[in-house]
């Protein structure tokens, strides 16, 4: 099993910016995609952005160029830098990663975190 532990959350001033953090943890093989996901009220939970274990990134178009995704492989972490943030970013932000538990397993498990909030204030 996998557990995903976030944070990073908070309240901040249009403008602003946040860093969030989510690091995974339990017993798997490997980490593959990792991902951030959010949802507003009354809202569908939509994807923010992806990064696979190589790298390669993408992103929703309504937050490319203002945030950035990373991870360290090493520590099974993955980042997103929140920058110039608008109150249309206000959310629950989830954290997922697709885990291979063991190396002969044919594909891997969707996880998702208990999610963090943001709040961006006008």
């Amino acid at each position: 099993q996998v557990q995903l532990g976030e944070s990073g959350g908070g309240l901040v001033q249009a403008g602003g910016s946040l860093r969030l953090s989510c690091a995974a943890s339990g017993s798997f093989f490997k980490i593959n995609t990792m991902g951030w996901y959010r949802q507003s009220p009354g809202k569908q939970r939509e994807l923010v952005a992806t990064i696979t274990s190589g790298g390669n990134t993408d992103y929703v178009d309504s937050v490319k160029g203002r945030f950035t995704i990373s991870r360290d492989n090493a520590k099974n972490t993955v980042y997103l830098q929140m920058t110039m943030l608008k109150p249309e970013d206000t959310a629950v932000y989830y954290c997922n990663a697709e885990a291979k538990l063991t190396w002969y397993s044919p594909a891997g498990v969707n996880y998702w975190g208990e999610g963090t909030l943001v709040t961006v204030s006008s």
